[in-house]
C-alpha cells in the first residue's frame, strides 16, 4: 500500500528543479552572449583612425610629383671638336664667377687663328697697293690731260689764224679743214682722258671695296676664333654650385657637347609632372602647396610647358620662399595644385577609406559599433575631404583603410 510523500520533501524537490532551470537558462544566455562576441566581427580602436565631421575650409587640389630645380642654371658646351687637356675642379664644389674649371686642347684653334691673321695682313696689303696704284695712275692721267689741254689750245689758236688768213685767200680750204679737225681730235682725246680717270677710279674703288669686304669677313672669323680660344678655357659663368663636369683628362669631346653645368645656390623652384588629363584645369597663377617631410611651402604656377610627353604635362612653380633651407637640388616633393577653395563646408580628415570624389561607402562610429553608410564626397586637398551629403556635424567616421570590412555592414570596436 502506497504512502503519500512528505509535503516538505516535495517542496524541496520542486525548488531544486526551478533553481536548476534558472541556472541552465542563465548558462545558455551567457554562452550565447560569449559566442556572439567571439564570432561577431570586431576591430581594436587602436587599429583604426576615426575623424569627426565638422565645419571647415577645404581646397580642391590636383596632386602631382615634383622635383626641386635651380631658378638659374647655365651649361657650358664645347665650342669645337677637341679633347680635355686639364681639369681644375670637381662636381659638387662651390665655384666663383670666372673660376677656371677645365682647359681644352686649343692647338688647332691657334693654328686656324694664325692662318686667318696672315690672310688679313694680305688683304690689308692689297688694299694699300690698290690705293697706291690708283694714285699713280691718277697722276699719269692728269699729266696726259695737261698735255692734251696744251695741244687743244695750240690747235685752236692755229685754227683761228687759218680762218683769218682764209678770208685773205692766203690759206687753202684743205688747210683750214685740217686745222678744224685737229681741234676736234684734241677735244675728243681730252674728253676720253678725263673719262679714263673716272673709269680708273671706279674700277679701283670696286677692287678696294671687295678687298675691304674680304677683310671684314676675315676680321669676323678672327673674332670668332678668338672667342673659341677663350672658350677653350672653361670657366664658371657665375658663382654657384658645379653640378656637372667632364672629368677625364684626354677624353675627346664633340662640338656642342656639355662640358659643365653651374647652378645658382639657395634659389629654387619646382618642376611638377602630372597627367595630361588635368591639363584643362591648369592655369598660370594658381596657388600651389609643396610638401616634403611634413613641411609645406606655398607657391604659384609660373609656366605650363606646352609640350605633352608620354601622357604627362609639366609646369614650373615659383615658391614664396625660394631660399628655404629645406630645399635641395633634385629633391623630390609632393605638389598639390589648388584649383578651387570652399569655406564653411562639412569636412572630414582625408584617409585611405576614401578614394576621390562621388558616392562612397563609409563606416559611421557610434556606441562602440561601426555601421556602413553612404557619403557623397566632393573637393579634397589631401588633408581634408568635403562631405557633400550623408553625414551631419559631430558624427564620427573611420577614415583609415576599411578594405578588410568591405563585405560587412557592422563592425564591433573593442578597446
Amino acid at each position: 500500500m502506497d504512502r503519500a510523500l512528505d509535503p516538505a520533501f516535495t517542496q524541496r524537490r520542486q525548488r531544486t528543479r526551478i533553481l536548476f532551470g534558472v541556472l541552465l537558462l542563465a548558462g545558455i544566455v551567457l554562452a550565447t552572449w560569449f559566442l556572439n562576441r567571439a564570432l561577431r566581427p570586431s576591430v581594436a580602436a587602436s587599429d583604426i583612425v576615426v575623424s569627426a565631421v565638422r565645419r571647415g575650409d577645404v581646397a580642391n587640389t590636383i596632386n602631382a610629383s615634383g622635383v626641386v630645380i635651380p631658378v638659374h642654371e647655365e651649361v657650358v658646351a664645347s665650342p669645337v671638336v677637341s679633347r680635355v687637356a686639364r681639369v681644375h675642379a670637381k662636381p659638387g664644389q662651390q665655384v666663383k664667377a670666372g673660376e677656371l674649371l677645365l682647359e681644352l686642347d686649343d692647338r688647332d684653334i691657334r693654328l686656324a687663328l694664325d692662318a686667318l691673321r696672315e690672310q688679313l695682313a694680305q688683304q690689308e696689303n692689297r688694299i694699300v697697293s690698290l690705293k697706291l696704284e690708283l694714285a699713280q695712275k691718277h697722276k699719269q692721267l692728269l699729266a696726259g690731260i695737261e698735255l692734251l689741254e696744251l695741244d687743244l689750245l695750240s690747235s685752236r689758236a692755229l685754227n683761228e689764224r687759218n680762218q683769218k688768213l682764209r678770208q685773205s685767200g692766203l690759206v687753202s680750204g684743205e688747210n683750214l679743214l685740217a686745222g678744224e679737225l685737229a681741234v676736234k681730235r684734241a677735244e675728243i682725246q681730252l674728253r676720253q682722258q678725263r673719262e679714263l680717270i673716272a673709269d680708273s677710279r671706279s674700277t679701283t674703288a670696286t677692287s678696294i671695296a671687295a678687298a675691304t669686304l674680304q677683310k671684314d669677313i676675315l676680321q669676323k672669323q678672327i673674332a670668332q676664333q678668338e672667342r673659341m680660344l677663350a672658350q677653350a678655357r672653361v670657366s664658371a659663368p657665375f658663382a654657384g654650385m658645379l653640378t656637372s663636369l667632364v672629368q677625364d683628362e684626354g677624353a675627346s669631346v664633340a662640338a656642342g657637347q656639355l662640358l659643365a653645368r653651374v647652378s645658382e645656390m639657395n634659389n629654387y623652384r619646382v618642376e611638377a609632372t602630372l597627367s595630361d588629363f588635368h591639363a584643362r584645369a591648369l592655369s598660370p597663377g594658381q596657388a600651389v602647396r609643396v610638401e616634403q617631410n611634413g613641411e609645406t611651402l606655398e607657391g604659384r604656377v609660373h609656366t605650363i610647358l606646352p609640350e605633352i610627353q608620354n601622357g604627362t604635362v609639366k609646369l614650373l612653380v615659383d615658391l614664396k620662399e625660394p631660399h628655404h633651407p629645406l630645399l635641395r637640388n633634385k629633391m623630390r616633393v609632393d605638389v598639390n595644385i589648388v584649383t578651387a577653395n570652399k569655406s564653411g563646408t562639412l569636412v572630414l580628415d582625408s584617409g585611405a577609406a576614401f578614394n576621390g570624389s562621388g558616392r562612397q561607402d563609409a563606416f559611421v562610429v557610434a556606441d562602440g559599433v561601426a555601421r556602413r553608410t553612404t557619403l557623397q564626397l566632393g573637393s579634397s586637398d589631401g588633408k581634408l575631404v568635403e562631405v557633400v551629403s550623408g553625414a551631419r556635424a559631430g558624427e564620427r567616421f573611420i577614415v583609415s583603410d576599411t578594405k578588410a570590412f568591405a563585405n560587412l555592414d557592422t563592425i564591433r570596436i573593442t578597446n
